[in-house]
């Protein structure tokens, strides 16, 4: 009997450690070196040149980073929004805006390319505006998981 209780409790620490579900999958990828292995990079066509173009596996920002958004509709039935990070994620963006200077971001909403931004400055504010390409499913599924710009916290 023991040996099951340290078991049980490093179980429930596992579970609460987790944290909750999330609705909504938010990642920011980085260029990568087009010559790094594939264990570091993986290929991706650019949306907006249709080239492949090589991005870092491990995201730079996720939706753990994601606070608050504010959603609009845009033309064509699509959405835009601005996301609003936390500090970990302001300092995150801040450090690789002034790094990867004239890189590329990617922005993947629930596994799907969005969008890709060009790194032309410093970005200090923490916020992530993304013009269009979001749906109306993709913004319900946010507001299940942040708040919106303006509201007061949860």
């Amino acid at each position: 009997m023991k040996p099951i209780f340290p078991s049980l409790i490093l179980a429930l620490l596992a579970i609460s450690a987790t944290g909750k579900d999330r609705h909504c999958i938010f990642r920011a990828h980085v260029e990568a070196n087009p010559n790094d292995t594939a264990i570091f990079s993986s290929s991706v066509r650019a949306l907006f040149s249709g080239k492949q173009v090589a991005i870092e596996r491990m995201p730079r920002l996720s939706e753990r980073d994601v606070v608050a958004f504010y959603p609009y509709p845009a033309a064509d039935g699509n959405y835009g929004a601005l996301f609003q990070l936390d500090d970990h994620g302001r300092l995150a963006l801040d450090a690789l805006s002034i790094e990867r200077r004239g890189s590329l971001l990617f922005i993947f909403i629930n596994g799907r390319p969005v969008t890709e931004l060009q790194i032309d400055r410093r970005v200090s504010d923490g916020r992530i505006y993304i013009a269009s390409g979001l749906t109306k499913a993709d913004t319900e599924l946010m507001k299940k998981d942040w708040r919106l710009i303006g509201q007061r916290k949860r």
